[in-house]
């Protein structure tokens, strides 16, 4: 892991890679008119910064090549749905910077006509009504190497499939007593084509279309049907679902759809030190492992967000790591590279102490203070400035100061002289400890004709801490975020990743001191806390009480955060 200094810090600004070279080829040859795209989610789960880049590719090739993308939900497990995620999930598109074509479309939307096709397949003698138990259809599904068998059911007629595929619809058969399958080759060497699952039936209500259907259709069945249904002119996918697009077509080819769309895949986005399954998703929500979808420590958008982290930050490391044909594994540090140059840019400073200890300044007058002019944004002059108040009572940060100071420390020390940001140049005196010999409150002078932060005679230091008014700093809690797994590469295994949990991914400040215009803090507006990292007001704030959630530290220390694991 390099530092952030040493990466390249110019993202191309037109995006090329293999998919768009497609849709400009077909848009220039005319086999299609307009591009059409689509993000289709399951709504079982939030999304996650994997879905990002799936989000940004699908209407970003619509918003550069003068088309359209749809948002559509593949609502066909209702088992594992709900309107929660439903909801989640437009607001994360939304917040993204995205908007979709038209309505908000469902899988549920086509579910007549799906069910018409189905029943087109039955009449073809191209689907069957299978009464093999899940077990015994495994068995017979052949392997990479041997064959499968064909179903003792395979051979039905269409009156009895037709028969029997009503009475599924019709609720006359318990779940797991029958499937729809297509009939296709029992021996093709692709899985995928052996016979697969078009209809199920579940004993589930329907986020939206409530008890009304007894059977859904299989994702492979409900995907290529919609998206002719909506015209979509590229469906993009990620790898593992290359193996499926003979069955994509296939379906396509079969069926009177109304449009002929086509399947394109591309590498998913793997992340080091993290973890990108739904499934392992949902098991740290339900394990409690974590707060909730939007703890900042998941890799979901909403936790992305509720950590601080902006929306610009995000497309900006899509646009970095690209589209790519094989799969590979993108180093965490390339985010924390795009989260940092964004709230560089925009988030205004703050001073902040986390872990106080009072400076007493003998020599400055007792009852009295001053206003010092403090910049908003070093880079940006239109930002302006803000007061911030001085007063003889003060709070550092605790590893500000070392009574016996290591080689390399330049902060406070007893008899060294330091600057205070925008303010003055003290020197500790004495150090005052409680009875277990801690010590708690450091005694200083300082020297008046060093206001600003400069001596008139010319003196340096060697270091300059922040600092706040301990009569004007407001309280507040401040959450610290760090590696939610250690191991860059943690299992999957539901049996292992809980153990790999890092203990020290959430630390929990309960002391923290604010300058005063912190009170005014927005929730997920980022703002610097100078010298320690970049900050956001958390929605557990409340009146008196403030929140504040760390986005991500000012340097690149990943590779030592590893270390230290």
């Amino acid at each position: 892991m390099t530092d952030d200094t040493t990466r390249d810090a110019a993202a191309p600004e037109a995006p090329r890679d293999f998919i768009r070279e497609i849709v400009a080829g077909d848009l220039a040859t005319g086999r299609a008119k307009q591009v059409v795209t689509r993000f289709p989610p399951e709504p079982n789960g939030y999304l996650h910064i994997g879905h990002a880049k799936s989000i940004c590719l699908n209407f970003g090739i619509a918003e550069e090549f003068g088309g359209r993308c749809n948002l559509r939900f593949d609502d066909t497990n209702p088992a594992k749905e709900e309107q929660e995620f439903i909801d989640a999930i437009e607001r994360d598109v939304t917040w993204l910077g995205f908007k979709w074509s038209g309505e908000v479309k469902f899988a549920s939307d086509y579910f007549d006509r799906l069910y018409g096709w189905a029943v087109e397949l039955i009449e073809k003698g191209l689907a069957y009504v299978d009464d093999q138990t899940p077990d015994e259809m495994r068995a017979a599904r052949g392997t990479l190497t041997e064959p499968g068998k064909n179903s003792p059911f395979r051979d039905r007629t269409v009156e009895e499939n037709l028969k029997l595929f009503g009475a599924m619809k019709d609720g006359q058969f318990a779940a797991g007593k029958c499937v729809l399958r297509a009939k296709i080759d029992m021996a093709s060497g692709n899985i995928n084509l052996r016979d697969p699952v078009l209809y199920r039936i579940v004993d589930a209500s329907h986020p939206r279309t409530g008890t009304a259907w007894k059977i859904y259709p299989s994702y492979d069945f409900a995907h290529g049907q919609s998206d002719a249904i909506e015209g979509i002119t590229h469906s993009i996918c990620t790898l593992e679902f290359e193996d499926h697009r003979p069955l994509y077509d296939w379906f396509i080819a079969n069926l009177s759809v109304p449009s002929k769309p086509h399947q394109y895949e591309m590498a998913r986005l793997n992340l080091t030190h993290t973890l990108l399954s739904k499934r392992v998703l949902t098991g740290l929500v339900k394990g409690n492992h974590v707060s909730g979808w939007d703890d900042p420590r998941m890799p979901t958008i909403a936790g992305l967000r509720r950590r601080g982290v902006p929306p610009q930050a995000i497309r900006d490391f899509v646009k970095r790591i690209g589209v790519a044909k094989a799969n590979s594994q993108v180093d965490l540090g390339a985010l924390d590279y795009s989260v940092r140059e964004a709230l560089n840019k925009s988030a205004w400073r703050r001073m902040a102490v986390l872990k106080p200890i009072k400076v007493v300044i003998e020599n400055y007058p007792d009852g009295e203070g001053e206003e010092l002019e403090a910049v908003n944004h070093p880079d940006d002059a239109a930002a302006g400035s803000r007061k911030i108040k001085f007063t003889r009572e003060l709070f550092i940060e605790r590893d500000d100061f070392m009574e016996v100071p290591e080689k390399k420390f330049f902060r406070m020390a007893p008899g060294r002289e330091v600057r205070l940001r925008y303010a003055y140049f003290v020197t500790c005196k004495e150090v005052v400890k409680n009875a277990a010999g801690e010590f708690v409150e450091l005694r200083c002078t300082y020297d008046p004709a060093s206001k600003g932060g400069n001596s008139p005679d010319g003196r340096k230091v060697k270091a300059t801490i922040h600092w706040v008014s301990a009569a004007h700093a407001i309280p507040a809690e401040v959450r610290i975020y760090n590696l939610l797994f250690n191991d860059p590469n943690p299992s999957a295994d539901p049996e292992i990743f809980a153990s790999q949990i890092n203990p020290q991914s959430r630390e929990v400040l309960t002391d923290a001191r604010l300058e005063p215009s912190l009170a005014e803090a927005k929730v997920e507006v980022p703002v610097q806390f100078e010298r320690q990292g970049y900050f956001c007001l958390d929605r557990d704030s409340a009146p008196g009480r403030l929140v504040f959630n760390r986005t991500i530290g000012l340097r690149d220390t990943y590779a030592k955060d590893v270390a230290k694991g």
